[in-house]
């Protein structure tokens, strides 16, 4: 398919350490692009990277930390030249339950990573590159963030938030920049498997396609976002989910 080439592009990858972020990773990096992916450790993104290519580096940074972050793209810049391609995909639900159930402490942690960071880290690539040259920001939200649960009240909030989020920075910053954001459902990831490690026949039979999802069905729609095939796409929220949300969100 035209565009969908990423040859000397440059992308960053948030919370990319495993599961879906090191997909979104590999996808792009087999189109041809080089990605830098980032974990809490050096060591965790270092190590993620050289499982999914040779144009793959991994570096060290605290999504939520403004330090850390700025770090992250100064390091970016100052060794590739230029940054096409920002996904924020670093998530976090430590506040399982009811929203109002929830102390501040919970409660902050999980905006911080899930709504704060994205737009944190937006700012500083837009500043660094995108502004000037142009790109493409994709944020992972969530099914969650389109409808409500009775188990993480709180993460579907973040999740709400971060789809308006992309929203409202899609308008602003076009026409130069894109900012779309996907929805999983439920996907076979550690952060997921209160969802379906227990229950898995039972989720992939309420699932119209009749499986729970792979880090890799989130990755392939990423790259396709990320590519010149979605070149006048922004301000979208691509769910997938297998169908999952046609009953209720599994």
């Amino acid at each position: 398919m035209k565009g969908l080439d990423l040859t000397g592009r440059v992308a960053v990858v948030t919370g990319a350490s495993r599961g879906i972020g090191q997909a979104i990773a590999a996808s792009l990096h087999e189109l041809g692009a080089t990605v830098v992916l980032t974990a809490r450790t050096e060591e965790a993104a270092t190590a993620a990277a050289a499982e999914v290519g040779e144009r793959a580096h991994g570096i060290g940074a605290h999504v939520a930390d403004e330090e850390q972050a700025q770090a992250c793209i100064a390091q970016v810049m100052e060794r590739f030249g230029r940054l096409d391609i920002l996904v924020n995909n670093a998530g976090t639900n430590p506040a399982p339950g009811p929203v109002i159930a929830q102390d501040r402490s919970r409660f902050m942690k999980t905006m911080e990573v899930n709504l704060w960071a994205p737009v944190l880290w937006t700012g500083l690539a837009h500043r660094a590159w995108m502004g000037e040259h142009g790109g493409v920001v994709i944020n992972t939200a969530s099914i969650g963030g389109l409808h409500v649960s009775d188990m993480i009240g709180t993460y579907n909030v973040s999740k709400a938030a971060l789809i308006h989020a992309t929203r409202q920075m899609a308008m602003e910053l076009g026409p130069k920049v894109r900012v779309n954001a996907i929805a999983p459902g439920v996907v076979r990831t550690k952060l997921a498997e209160a969802l379906w490690k227990e229950h898995e026949a039972e989720v992939s039979a309420a699932t119209p396609l009749g499986r729970i999802g792979e880090p890799e069905d989130v990755g392939s729609v990423v790259a396709f976002l990320a590519s010149d095939a979605a070149s006048w796409v922004t301000g979208e929220v691509f769910v997938i989910d297998g169908g999952q949300l046609l009953r209720g969100g599994g």
